[in-house]
């Protein structure tokens, strides 16, 4: 079907009488109508008309810039030396604050977000973390699982930072500077345009990344970092690239031009590089397949280097499919015709986009928070089925109800099918529903590092930390899936990858701290812990705190494919390994017994069987003796003294640790022992 996909700018009243609408000053010796920037911004109504002017005199500006949902703004400084806006905060820093959530916005010394048709001009923009650190620090970080962290003077320090929504960004005769990385990182892969003329660019690793379109012309960029200079995400559309025009580069002896982790699409035209520049050309940075779905799209055209080019300076544009001579590369051509920054007028752009029927229910179905709900009015949700127009209707009427859970693979099958889909397809729809639902992950994680088992509804037990049916377990495997951008996970956000493994370095540190001690001794799991004591806790009448022989094996098996497993982490499995060993039931099976006087048609039996050993779903927390608890709430030595109704719908006795402890255990002790490669 045809889709829109042209972002279109809300028009209405202005709120300000109009010569103010048009134009506010700003001077930090109270010589206008606002101190700082700030104010005058919040002065502006959302919407506009008309493009609104912020006029700023000469000055430092000793504050962090944040435009959030307002559009048609201009930031024009007296002179682009003389006006500094400054800032020290290391993005490392920021994210230790809880009231941060693990999210980039305040992170940078200016702030764009739902902002289309910014334009600045005549600034100094500067993250001046980097330049003021003596050294490295290590400051009290909550968020971490040892409650510090340590800062490097050239870690993430973003100037500007700019979220989904900022689309049709205009930088003219403006500098950015940080010491460290992610200096200029305007960020929608999906719909951002960005289009920097006459601007200086100064930082560390990666410190002009921008995602989606970006087109810089005539503009000096100065690498602090051997790492790479500039980079591109462009996973959100095959059109999407960065282009570079007239630019001219220096930097610190030895500093690679450029990198990228996802999918990109590099032009560099009419650049300079300096003699002390590395022989590398723009490379993918991580190990493994690199661009797997449009290749490697990196191309020159009349760069040259002073002392000699390099080889792979050499022009190549002619292999660029669908790409124009050198001098029909302009802004224009390079939005794809959406956008003429130097015009402003703005295109509908139609474009086919694939759909795929199951991520298209999903896509019904998520909640606003970003999760999904396992059932709705006690019906299932099931893909298979179709949706009718009225169901869809009621449904999405439903958005905000609070349902949203990780119960029963709910929330990752989706992120886990939507994440696919988007490789598949290239419907950027399917990698924004499934970023959204990795961010409901992130967001409904307790300092703590657990999970609960629905979020934001904590009502009965759904509060607890929840290893009930791997609930927790599944959550930080997709976790560490997208930390370490494996298979589909590799297309989303790169903006996800820290947080995401942050997150599961907090689960472990749960997980490591709610393995129940019994008399001093380590030994496994609840089903559910307290969120606040992490002890053992109860769920429903017939789930006592007792110790779990069925989520204990979920959570080794996570804890055993850590790559280098910690001291702690090889005694919790060790501990529970034993535990298991221990508590082992030998000699005897369960089965299903034909019974045709019971509703179900059989009935479930632990019968004497030679050779064969099963475990009970549940032991006691002080004893560790099997329990079998019904709907009364009340333990039973025997399977048989619980109502049938329970001991056919539930699974109190199974097999799961046979195949971890016969071959899965033995071959981590093997790998955790062998000498670490050379």
């Amino acid at each position: 079907m045809l889709q829109l996909l042209c972002l279109l700018v809300g028009v209405g009243k202005v709120g300000l009488n109009t010569a103010r609408a048009q134009q506010v000053t700003v001077a930090s010796d109270g010589s206008a109508q606002f101190r700082t920037i700030q104010a005058a911004l919040n002065s502006l109504p959302a919407e506009a008309t008309k493009p609104r002017t912020v006029s700023i005199k000469n000055g430092t500006y000793r504050e962090k810039i944040s435009i959030d949902g307002k559009s048609k703004i201009i930031l024009k400084g007296q002179s682009e030396k003389g006006v500094i806006l400054t800032l020290a905060l290391a993005r490392e820093a920021w994210r230790c604050d809880p009231a941060a959530n693990n999210d980039d916005w305040g992170v940078a010394t200016m702030n764009l977000r739902n902002a289309p048709d910014i334009t600045l001009e005549n600034l100094t923009v500067v993250n001046s973390y980097g330049f003021e650190a003596a050294d490295n620090a290590t400051i009290a970080c909550p968020t971490e699982p040892g409650g510090t962290k340590t800062i490097s003077k050239t870690s993430h320090q973003m100037a500007l930072r700019t979220f989904p929504g900022t689309v049709r960004l205009v930088a003219r005769h403006c500098t950015f500077r940080a010491l460290g990385g992610d200096t200029v990182s305007p960020w929608d892969t999906e719909n951002g345009q960005y289009y920097f003329k006459d601007c200086t660019m100064e930082g560390g690793v990666d410190f002009y990344c921008p995602r989606g379109w970006a087109y810089a012309e005539n503009c000096r960029f100065e690498c602090h970092s051997t790492s790479a200079a500039i980079w591109h995400d462009g996973s959100g559309n095959k059109d999407a690239k960065t282009v570079l025009k007239n630019c001219t580069f220096v930097g610190d002896d030895g500093f690679k031009l450029g990198r990228f982790h996802r999918e990109a699409q590099f032009y560099l035209l009419n650049c300079r590089f300096p003699k002390n520049m590395a022989d590398s050309d723009i490379y993918y940075a991580e190990s493994g397949p690199g661009a797997r779905l449009w290749g490697r799209r990196v191309y020159y055209a009349n760069c040259h280097r002073t002392g000699g080019d390099y080889a792979w300076h050499r022009d190549n544009l002619a292999t660029a499919a669908g790409a124009p001579k050198a001098s029909a590369i302009t802004a224009e051509w390079t939005f794809g015709g959406r956008w003429n920054p130097l015009t402003g007028k703005v295109k509908e752009v139609l474009t086919d986009v694939v759909q795929d029927s199951i991520a298209e229910k999903m896509l019904v179905y998520q909640r606003a928070v970003g999760g999904w709900p396992k059932a709705v009015n006690d019906e299932k949700v099931n893909y298979d089925h179709k949706l009718s127009a009225a169901q869809r209707a009621a449904t999405l009427a439903d958005k905000q109800r609070k349902d949203a859970t990780i119960d029963n693979k709910a929330t990752t099958r989706e992120i886990e099918y939507l994440a696919q889909a988007f490789q598949r397809t290239s419907n950027p729809a399917y990698r924004q529903a499934a970023e959204n639902g990795v961010r409901y992950l992130l967001k409904m994680q307790y300092r703590n590092g657990g999970f609960p088992q629905y979020y934001p509804d904590s009502s009965n037990y759904r509060h607890q930390i929840t290893y009930n049916d791997d609930a927790m377990v599944r959550a930080l495997h997709l976790l560490r899936e997208v930390a370490q951008q494996h298979g589909a996970y590799a297309s989303l956000d790169f903006g996800l990858v820290a947080p995401a493994k942050a997150a599961v370095a907090l689960g472990i540190g749960c997980i490591l701290r709610t393995q129940y001690r019994q008399k001093g001794i380590l030994t496994a799991w609840c089903a559910q812990h307290d969120e606040k004591t992490l002890l053992p806790a109860k769920a429903r009448a017939f789930e006592l705190a007792s110790l779990s022989g069925m989520e204990t094996v979920g959570i080794l098996r996570f804890l055993m494919e850590v790559e280098q497993p910690s001291a702690d982490i090889q005694q919790a499995i060790n501990a529970a390994v034993a535990w298991l060993e221990k508590v082992k039931i030998s000699g005897y099976d369960v089965r299903d017994v034909p019974d045709t006087k019971y509703p179900r048609g059989f009935d479930r039996v632990m019968l004497p069987e030679a050779g064969a050993t099963i475990w009970a779903r549940f032991y006691d927390l002080d004893t560790n003796q099997p329990i079998y608890v019904g709907r009364d709430g009340e333990k039973h030595a025997k399977l048989a003294d619980i109502e049938v109704e329970r001991r056919t719908g539930y699974a109190y006795l199974g097999t799961w640790p046979a195949k971890l402890l016969a071959k899965e255990y033995p071959a981590w002790q093997k790998r955790v022992s062998a000498p670490a490669p050379k």
